[in-house]
């Protein structure tokens, strides 16, 4: 057993310092003392130190505190985004992504960063998932955004809507289910999971009068992961492709468990409509969990003390149930 499933670290990311991450990493952990696992938070104790005064909550202990930068007051400005906050946010995710590859924590939960100041302090990834993949070297990998009464995988991440048909590919969207049925099973431990998978065009295509990807895409990509699945260890029920304005109702209505989307907003609405306080990203598809609240850098409300640790909570429960799971998959017989 890797030493930091037995140590049970979790690590955390800082996020963004200009941004609301530094205050609901504090707030989250002001609010759970009694975290079953210890943490570490890969960031600035300056920063930690400013969000905890404003927060008004008590700072976190500095050996919980990996300091990888050290950022004086009028370094970085809340609110205010900065060439310095772009720097040093992807400078305590790469550190955290150290920690997991290494086995040094047992998952990470990553606060929001901003990809527009990343990408002009040199981060070339789309997003958190992207970045962390690359890390773990994984090439199967997909976001799944989980609340309490909806989950949903998105076969395609950040691209421009006119470049999604192309981008999808029967072998892809195989995968996202693949990595759906999984994390169903593994994670959420749903022994028989459901997953739907939604069209592309209005009414799934209509049988081809809207549209073709349905017959010419994602049918095959079901039957290509039914195949696979057959062949495997594990049984699941994966059904469509489902018209996209009903599958989602039906799924928080249980009868799916999750529902594979195919691009970025299709799967992330109805999300939020739903959960926008409480859904967590979780990264399938990576050796270690990685989880993260479900919003922003909020730059309009960083500083003033409003931002809400609900997501993060979230995302430090689910982190921590994650964690557990396959600590007593590894101790069962």
């Amino acid at each position: 057993m890797p030493a930091a499933l037995s140590r049970r670290l979790l690590g955390i990311s800082m996020g963004d310092p200009a941004g609301v991450g530094p205050e609901v990493v504090v707030r989250a952990l002001g609010l759970r003392p009694e975290l079953p696992m210890d943490v570490r938070v890969y960031g600035d104790a300056g920063a930690l130190a400013r969000a905890s005064d404003v927060a008004r909550v008590a700072p976190i202990a500095r050996e919980r505190i990996v300091e990888v930068t050290r950022l004086g007051a009028g370094d970085v400005t809340p609110g205010q985004p900065s060439e310095v906050s772009g720097r040093a946010q992807i400078e305590y995710l790469a550190a955290a992504a150290r920690a997991a590859v290494a086995g040094e924590v047992a998952a990470l939960v990553t606060a929001p960063i901003s990809k527009e100041w990343a990408g002009k302090a040199g981060f070339t990834f789309p997003g958190h998932t992207e970045f962390l993949a690359d890390a773990a070297g994984v090439n199967e990998f997909a976001m799944m955004l989980a609340g309490k009464n909806l989950r949903v995988t998105v076969a395609t991440t950040h691209l421009a809507l006119r470049e999604v048909p192309a981008a999808l590919t029967t072998a892809g969207i195989a995968s996202a289910i693949l990595l759906t049925v999984r994390a169903l099973r593994d994670g959420f431990g749903v022994r028989l999971p459901r997953v739907a998978v939604a069209g592309l065009n209005p009414h799934a295509g209509e049988a081809g009068r809207f549209g073709d990807e349905e017959a010419r895409v994602v049918l095959p990509a079901i039957e290509q992961a039914q195949r696979r699945l057959a062949g495997g260890d594990f049984a699941a029920r994966v059904s469509g492709p489902h018209v996209p304005d009903a599958v989602f109702r039906q799924a928080a209505m249980g009868q799916y468990d999750a529902v594979v989307a195919l691009y970025h907003d299709q799967g992330l609405i109805p999300i939020k409509m739903l959960h926008f306080d409480d859904a967590v990203n979780l990264t399938l598809g990576l050796p270690f969990p990685r989880t993260s609240p479900d919003h922003g850098t909020a730059y309009d409300i960083a500083g003033t003390g409003r931002a809400s640790p609900s997501s993060f909570l979230a995302a430090l429960d689910l982190a921590v149930e994650l964690v557990q799971r396959r600590l007593d998959a590894r101790n069962s017989p």
